[in-house]
């Protein structure tokens, strides 16, 4: 029976790494500021909160990250610019990320993991359930998983993982969970959760991706949570003690996820999620995609 839920209005961006496998470009600039094409990365992922209906966004950032808050900041010199040049196209495209939401900040003052950066978003958000994303995943709008969490969390209440199948030899990479299904297709009840198993020891092939939709009970978990894998406080761990008993936080649900996703985890992954997005794109895509082709080809007849 469909229940009456608190309505999701936060977003929680944690946005603290330091970004090592982009070295040497993210010396001096944050990861989550590369750009895939012509817009940073942490731009589609405040845009997919957004599109959710959430438009109240906490950033949990470190070091380094101003970078972050000045692009959702305005630029008055650089508006004032284009605006006596006339350029109203790319005027509204710089005032675009000013305008996407109201844009919260905390610090992060220790590297200490996932599920402390999410611990620091707790004074924001309260006693209410939330949203988080995660700046690695990004998903194409037109396969709005966010907003299908946000309704399986209203439905059955708790919290709400993103699950996706990967090759078995893929899911040491990483969270996995044990799940039962439910009278929805893309819906299973998740029993538990084990953070990058053995291949022989994971329990399914669904891999958590980074879009979760929590019951503020995990802060309180998170508080006793020991650190686990990595000497860090592990997300994972806290959702393991909300699975495997619901009178803490109601159930943990997830949805199986098999719209078009794209990882910017690693420098391979960026650069095909690059191509990707700039194949699908009305502007550059016509052209982009007839040099893709003549290159490949090229390339094929000399090897």
């Amino acid at each position: 029976m469909s229940q009456s839920h608190p309505r999701i209005s936060k977003a929680v961006i944690p946005a603290a790494g330091l970004g090592t496998r982009f070295l040497p470009a993210t010396k001096a600039t944050p990861k989550e500021m590369l750009p895939v094409v012509d817009k940073p990365a942490i731009q589609y992922v405040v845009e997919e909160a957004v599109a959710a209906g959430l438009d109240d966004v906490l950033m949990v950032t470190g070091r380094n990250k101003r970078p972050l808050e000045d692009h959702f900041d305005r630029n008055y010199e650089l508006e004032s610019a284009l605006e006596k040049k006339g350029d109203a196209e790319r005027l509204a495209k710089v005032q675009e990320s000013s305008d996407l939401a109201t844009m919260h900040y905390v610090r992060q003052g220790d590297p200490k993991g996932l599920g402390h950066a999410v611990l620091c978003a707790a004074p924001h958000v309260g006693d209410e359930p939330f949203a988080v994303l995660l700046g690695d995943d990004l998903i194409d709008p037109r396969d709005p998983l966010l907003k299908r969490m946000i309704e399986v969390q209203a439905q059955y209440g708790g919290s709400v993982i993103a699950l996706t199948e990967v090759a078995p030899e893929q899911i040491h990479l990483y969270g996995c969970a044990a799940v039962e299904t439910t009278e929805d297709a893309d819906v299973v009840r998740v029993g538990g959760l084990v953070e990058k198993p053995e291949p022989v020891d994971a329990p399914s092939n669904l891999a958590v991706i980074g879009r979760y939709v929590l019951d503020p009970a995990v802060f309180g978990i998170l508080r006793e949570t020991e650190p686990g894998r990595g000497g860090e406080i592990q997300l994972t761990d806290a959702l393991q003690k909300l699975a495997a008993d619901e009178s803490i936080g109601g159930p943990v649900h997830g949805v199986v996820f098999k719209g078009r996703r794209y990882d910017t985890g690693d420098r391979g992954d960026y650069l095909r999620a690059i191509v990707r997005l700039a194949c699908e794109r009305e502007d550059l895509g016509p052209d982009f995609r007839t040099w893709l082709r003549r290159y490949v080809t090229e390339e094929m007849q000399r090897s």
